[in-house]
């Protein structure tokens, strides 16, 4: 052990050169070179400074220039590197020292202490959950005593999806799901009152609602068009789809019709390819459409 909760590793050759590898960086690089030398029968040893590998990469939601979305990009690579024989994963390190000649390195690496057993984590985020310094900050936090004004049916829709999920707070999802359904949105006053009923946090319940795309925070037409800009349905035509349905209903992506009719949307992916290029008003899908068909799609829902 090297100073307070810190442990030293040596990663060394010995006499003739040996088949091992320090890379150095656990972004999507390092990782795709790390696989490629494990592939190769190489020992692999995987660095890096931060506590979970990924790199700026992980923080990503899409990619350019098509929007792909980056964790379906990362994650079979995320899996390869944790389940490979040949690979070490050495996360949460640093490189302290490196000497010796060229095949013959001799490494001096310090892993900082987690506190939590590594063999027996399962990423349940319990440790996160009852952290003594998180706990701490979270009782320090002024509590919201901002009044919730909603009228009394909007209560009794909300008591009813909330009796339908049995009130759980395991079911924070499914009942966003269903107020999101209900309203086409979800209100802030709702949301509010979800907080207080359910005893969650609203930084929480605001955090959910704007990592999916499914969830919008502010009023949308009757009617949802998406259109997918994914990686096939850019290449067959998706942006002038896009630039045609913004010529038509007169809003950009994003927006929504003043007569609350329409709402244009775009996603990274449909899971259709080979309808490319796709778009969906609502529940109803619609491939390998044209620009001229876009009129006469319209049409239905007018």
């Amino acid at each position: 052990m090297s100073g307070e909760g810190l442990k030293t590793t040596d990663v060394s050759a010995k006499n003739e050169m040996v088949g091992s590898v320090l890379v150095v960086g656990a972004g999507i690089g390092g990782m795709q070179a790390a696989l490629d030398l494990a592939e190769s029968d190489f020992k692999v040893y995987l660095l890096d400074k931060s506590p979970a590998i990924g790199g700026t990469m992980a923080e990503l939601d899409k990619t350019f220039p098509t929007n792909d979305c980056a964790m379906c990009i990362m994650a079979p690579k995320l899996v390869e590197c944790t389940r490979h024989r040949n690979i070490e994963l050495l996360s949460y390190s640093e490189i302290e020292d490196i000497e010796g000649p060229a095949g013959r390195f001799k490494v001096r690496i310090t892993k900082k202490a987690r506190f939590v057993d590594e063999d027996k984590c399962t990423a349940c985020g319990d440790c996160m959950t009852n952290c003594p310094v998180r706990n701490e900050i979270y009782i320090l936090e002024p509590e919201d005593q901002t009044m919730i004004d909603l009228p009394a049916e909007d209560r009794v829709k909300i008591e009813e999806i909330l009796h339908q999920h049995n009130g759980e707070k395991s079911a924070l999802v499914s009942i966003l799901q269903s107020t999101n359904a209900f309203y086409n949105y979800l209100p802030e006053g709702v949301l509010r009152y979800l907080s207080r009923q359910l005893d969650v946090p609203l930084s929480l319940i605001y955090r959910i609602a704007t990592f999916y795309t499914a969830f919008s925070l502010k009023p949308r037409g009757r009617h949802i068009i998406r259109v997918c800009v994914g990686t096939t349905c850019h290449v067959k035509g998706a942006p002038l789809i896009i630039e045609t349905l913004e010529r038509k209903l007169g809003i950009k992506r994003g927006e929504t019709t003043e007569d609350m009719a329409f709402s244009l949307e775009e996603v990274a992916c449909l899971g259709c390819c080979g309808l490319a290029p796709v778009m969906t008003v609502g529940d109803d899908l619609y491939g390998k459409i044209s620009q001229a068909e876009v009129t006469k799609i319209l049409r239905k829902y007018t």
